[in-house]
């Protein structure tokens, strides 16, 4: 299997090992960094076992990589579907927003008001600690962000990608991949990202940028047994 098959996993087994909690058999990130679970990429019966002690009796596990299905004796709360872009290993250049700015631990209370409004998936308060973040301001206030989460050896994922509602339509999350994209390119990896299945404006966005469908992933939502 690709990472990129499976990318939480090979995050947590390889760049971002220290953030991972869990063993070999499981792992996931602290709750206050990331929602997401991962077992290896043929996981088997000692995997989800492994798995119910890391998030605990009746706890919630978060897969997404691909299609998998939960054990019997987990209870499926929720699933969702989405798709996998990558960027080609070049792409245009293209001139920076000067608006553009790096976001850190000063600015996590923006950062969390402005995703609480526009929900672009699950986001933490040490969530910026993964990667690098860009945002925009107006006037003072964060309107507009684009992140960093899963590492490969090869990839690194952009992610958060949001804009508040009263500035869509003005091309800020276009120029924050942009430069995500540079940022990236600049560290000698390849962009990707994920986005939902139904989510065909970002899809239209991420295609004009030069983005490439890579494949359909899963998410699953599931509660461990007792």
């Amino acid at each position: 299997m690709e990472p990129l098959d499976n990318i939480m996993w090979h995050a947590l087994s390889g760049p971002q090992l220290r953030f991972a909690q869990g063993d070999d058999r499981a792992r996931c990130y602290p709750s206050d960094v990331a929602a997401f679970s991962a077992v290896p990429d043929e996981p088997r019966p000692e995997h989800f076992a492994a798995l119910r002690d890391l998030v605990g009796p009746d706890g919630v596990a978060v897969l997404f990589r691909d299609n998998v299905e939960a054990p019997d004796d987990w209870d499926v709360l929720d699933m969702f579907d989405g798709v996998q872009m990558v960027a080609p290993t070049s792409m245009a250049s293209t001139s920076l927003d000067p608006r553009v700015v790096t976001l850190g631990a000063l600015d996590v209370e923006d950062m969390m008001s402005l995703t609480s409004r526009t929900n672009p998936g699950p986001f933490a308060r040490r969530t910026f600690e993964l990667g690098t973040y860009l945002g925009i301001r107006h006037e003072g206030h964060l309107i507009a962000m684009a992140g960093q989460r899963a590492r490969t050896n090869e990839h690194i994922e952009i992610s958060a990608v949001c804009t508040d509602a009263a500035f869509v339509g003005q091309g800020l999350g276009r120029a924050l991949v942009i430069a995500q994209v540079a940022t990236i390119i600049a560290e000698e990896k390849i962009p990707m990202l994920h986005a939902s299945a139904q989510n065909l404006r970002a899809i239209a966005l991420y295609d004009f940028l030069g983005f490439q469908l890579r494949r359909t992933v899963k998410g699953i939502i599931m509660r461990s047994p007792h």
